[in-house]
């Protein structure tokens, strides 16, 4: 018989997030290289952006976080990255994928926060 407690419990909202995660870190990567001039400063800023929102989110969000913070840090991390991903949909003139994006991140992150507090 195996212990079912230990196994991690992935719902759709779980799997959500992880597409809003590597929703994020391209959209980061396409606002680098469409939003600024090229080479230089887009090609900069279409590499650093998305590495800078990976290296946070591998830091202080993840599962497996190198530092652990408390709900409401990984809160603002998520914050953080997603709002950056809405903002750069804006700035590319794309408005309406950058607020549907927001709100879809928002229900999902807000689910996601109950969750971890009920625990």
């Amino acid at each position: 018989m195996t212990n079912t407690s230990a196994t991690p419990q992935v719902g759709p909202n779980d799997i959500l997030r992880l597409v809003l995660e590597l929703f994020a870190f391209v959209t980061l990567a396409l606002w680098g290289f469409l939003g600024w001039p090229l080479p230089w400063p887009g090609v900069l800023i279409g590499i650093a952006a998305p590495a800078f929102a990976i290296v946070l989110w591998a830091l202080f969000r993840s599962p497996k976080a190198v530092f652990r913070l408390d709900p409401f840090g990984k809160a603002l991390i998520e914050i953080c990255v997603f709002g950056a991903a809405a903002l750069a949909w804006w700035d590319l003139s794309l408005a309406p994928v950058g607020i549907v994006f927001a709100i879809i991140a928002t229900v999902s992150g807000v689910l996601s926060g109950r969750k971890e507090l009920s625990n």
